[in-house]
């Protein structure tokens, strides 16, 4: 149990109400939470890239004249490709950094086997740097001796400043997968609902918008885990993901002559 509620003291937080933020931590303690709260900031940037790479493709194919069969193609292909790309990239980065984490603890639990006073003195200093007196140190230091899997975790936030998270790798790459499929599907939407429907008419605009109002969305999710306002995360994505755009429609404009 931790104790306060977390989601209410953001808030405060965020308003600067020292009120709230009392009241946040009188109300009671909250489990601590390890399902699937880990895996958001996988969803939020899969999405993102789902979302930008495969609008730059449909600008592209814009502007180089080509017809929504071509935009559909194109479109399927890099989300398809991409998104398994992504996935594993996210799958290998998240197993390589967890085996890292392992090497590490098990050199710091030997460390502390084997020689336990100087990894006593080394942390005494580490607390004095952080401009504790030595006896405070020392004090603290000798309290955690008693809890060696605390103590080792102790050393490898403050020695090493790793933060152990235990995420599946698997899953990241899953979720990775479905969010760069899921959203980097709405640049495609309305084409696809031309194709089907025999609609006619400039599915461009359509296609902007749709994707202006994913990217934002994206955006305010991302200010969850950080730092900065809302408004102006969604506003970031939307001009990172329309100057990518603008790139590649010009790009394919340039090109157009080779279509």
């Amino acid at each position: 149990m931790i104790s306060r509620k977390l989601e209410k003291a953001r808030s405060a937080y965020a308003g600067r109400n020292a009120e709230a933020s009392k009241l946040a931590h009188q109300e009671g303690g909250e489990p601590h939470r390890s399902g699937g709260g880990q895996y958001i900031k996988s969803f939020v940037y899969g999405g993102l890239d789902g979302t930008i790479t495969t609008f730059a493709v449909v600008a592209g194919v814009a502007g180089a004249s080509l017809s929504s069969n071509v935009i559909l193609i194109l479109g399927f292909a890099n989300l398809i490709a991409d998104g398994i790309a992504m996935a594993f990239g996210d799958f290998l980065s998240t197993r390589a950094e967890q085996q890292y984490h392992a090497s590490e603890r098990r050199r710091e639990e030997w460390e502390l086997e084997s020689y336990p006073e100087g990894e006593k003195q080394e942390l005494v200093e580490i607390y004095q740097e952080k401009g504790l007196s030595e006896e405070d140190a020392t004090t603290l230091v000798e309290i955690l001796e008693k809890h060696p899997k605390v103590m080792v975790d102790t050393m490898m936030v403050l020695e090493l400043g790793i933060f152990e998270e235990h995420e599946s790798p698997l899953k990241n790459g899953l979720v990775t997968f479905t969010a760069f499929v899921l959203f980097g599907f709405v640049p495609l939407l309305i084409f696809v609902l031309m194709h089907f429907t025999g609609w006619e008419f400039e599915g461009m605009p359509w296609a902007c918008l749709l994707t202006g109002l994913t990217l934002f969305g994206l955006g305010v999710a991302k200010s969850r885990f950080a730092a900065g306002a809302w408004w102006r995360a969604g506003a970031e994505m939307l001009l990172l993901g329309g100057l990518a755009a603008v790139a590649a429609f010009f790009v394919g404009k340039a090109l157009e002559s080779l279509a």
